[in-house]
């Protein structure tokens, strides 16, 4: 892991832990890696809650409570499943605040309308929501790397 996402986190956990927040991951492209750059940071306990790795859509479904009509409607990798996986993941934890990902890490997968390197993000303290649909450039590793570090950066930007 890089030292420019380890500092970006711990970045993240020093906000959180300002703002007496508790911090809940909803991945899928990621593959739990915003959580890992979380809890690779001393003291972690204390603002992060849990991580849900829902790579499936039967997975989204049964743990976020993402509608599986709307995976069928929209597709998988789209703001609105993004929002969605926020949210539920918001209901099934104890956490403040959630941020999810998920997206076309390739180099496989591409879809008319998303190509690979296409990410949805989402980013919800059961008030308020955003979501970004971003495209990154470069192989599996690149996009997840520059998902997780977009992931960590929207995060301090909305919970500021």
């Amino acid at each position: 892991m890089s030292n420019d996402i380890l500092d970006l986190a711990a970045q993240v956990g020093r906000a959180l832990q300002e703002k007496g927040l508790l911090l809940c991951t909803a991945e899928s492209c990621t593959g739990g890696g915003v959580a890992q750059a979380i809890t690779e940071i001393a003291g972690s306990t204390g603002w992060f809650d849990c991580g849900f790795v829902a790579y499936s859509n039967a997975s989204k479904t049964e743990l976020l409570d993402v509608p599986a009509a709307l995976i069928a409607q929209l597709g998988t990798v789209s703001e609105e499943v993004a929002a969605a996986m926020a949210s539920g993941a918001l209901a099934n934890s104890n956490a403040h605040v959630a941020l999810s990902t998920t997206g076309i890490a390739g180099p496989s997968g591409a879809v008319p309308g998303k190509p690979v390197g296409t990410v949805c993000f989402g980013w919800s303290n059961g008030d308020s929501s955003h979501t970004e649909r971003l495209v990154f450039a470069g192989d599996r590793q690149a996009v997840r790397e520059q998902t997780v570090v977009h992931a960590l950066k929207g995060l301090l930007r909305f919970i500021n």
